[in-house]
């Protein structure tokens, strides 16, 4: 018995010495045909244990096996996924995109293509949104522009968002972005938070895009340029966020699609205080027994728990389309309630 426990142990400790052995540091550089690359993705294939190159496209990753696959990727450029096979050190130059490069995307006076475009625009389409229960329409897109900075103001559902994109322009002024939605510019309301008071929720700011369903959304554009400022005036100074929906599709004969989502929320966690008995012992102790004797009203509730709540929140989107060659039509139904954590705070949007 004493011969086959020493045999295991000393088998697991062969085998995390054998996975110490393999992991290993790897570094290297990215460039193009032009020079380094600085703000690369570099990822462990199947991981998250990733980084993105310095100033001069150099980076460094730990805890690496020695057979892993190395994935490399910038805006503009073919991803390559290089094998280590033992190695330590890489050197990587990625080619450009000419897919990418003729990709069309909308500005200010109209359309064109990213390698023809002078100046500064993202286009986020589709197929590049965040996946999973999206509740507005940003956070299709957070994380995935540059330079773009998305804060939503609380948890609570409808909640107003901060959207800086590349800095903010005045100290005291406003430096929200203009809102365009299908050609239309939305009101110039703020949608920071506001004065409201959060237990009555008074005047409290609200997002100006909730009244979009984001699965109708077909791509959102991001500029901030002249042409912004060309066409829509003060208004684009801060920067102009383009939503354009979804048209009717080619193709013979209509289209109906049905998607339906329930996402379940519950609060990440719960602070540890002390409930009623442990507060007066304590009191106490650091104190007098007099004043705890003061504080005890004979109740002993625990209000994390009674604002609280585990949620399940249903999104439906029923959708039609066709497109007749001279011209096409879309049209949808969609209901949705979102329901947050804290009791009495929700949102239901009909489109």
């Amino acid at each position: 018995m004493k011969i086959t426990l020493l045999k295991s142990f000393l088998l697991v400790g062969a085998i995390l010495c054998f996975g110490l052995v393999e992991a290993q540091e790897v570094s290297g550089n990215v460039s193009d045909s032009s020079g380094p690359l600085p703000g690369a993705s570099v990822v462990v294939k199947g991981t998250t244990n990733g980084t993105q190159t310095d100033f001069d496209g150099n980076f460094s990753l730990n805890n690496v096996g020695s057979d892993a696959i190395i994935v490399v990727s910038y805006i503009g450029f073919t991803t390559q996924e290089v094998e280590l096979n033992g190695r330590t050190s890489l050197s990587v130059v990625l080619q450009e995109d000419a897919q990418a490069l003729d990709e069309v995307v909308i500005i200010g006076y109209g359309t064109t293509t990213v390698k023809d475009a002078t100046g500064a625009v993202v286009a986020i389409n589709s197929e590049d949104f965040n996946s999973g229960i999206i509740a507005s329409p940003e956070q299709l897109i957070q994380g995935k522009t540059a330079g773009v900075q998305i804060t939503q103001a609380s948890g609570e559902p409808g909640a107003g968002v901060t959207i800086r994109i590349r800095g903010a322009n005045s100290i005291r002024s406003n430096n929200n972005p203009l809102f365009v939605v299908d050609g239309i510019p939305l009101s110039a309301e703020s949608t920071t938070p506001g004065g409201g008071d959060v237990q009555s929720g008074e005047n409290a700011s609200r997002n100006p895009l909730n009244f979009i369903n984001p699965a109708d959304i077909e791509s959102i554009s991001i500029l901030k340029d002249a042409s912004a400022t060309a066409i829509y005036g003060s208004r684009g100074a801060n920067g102009v966020v383009i939503v354009t929906t979804k048209s009717g599709k080619s193709g013979g004969g209509g289209s109906w699609e049905f998607d339906q989502t329930l996402s379940i929320a519950t609060p990440r966690e719960n602070f540890k205080l002390f409930d009623g008995p442990t507060f007066l012992a304590r009191t106490a102790e650091i104190r007098t027994p007099e004043i705890a004797a003061g504080l005890n009203q004979g109740s002993n509730t625990d209000w994390q728990k009674v604002i609280t709540r585990t949620v399940a929140s249903p999104v439906s989107n029923l959708s039609y389309s066709n497109n007749y060659g001279s011209g096409n039509v879309r049209a949808t139904f969609s209901y949705g309630k979102n329901f947050g954590v804290i009791e009495n705070s929700s949102q239901e949007r009909i489109t």
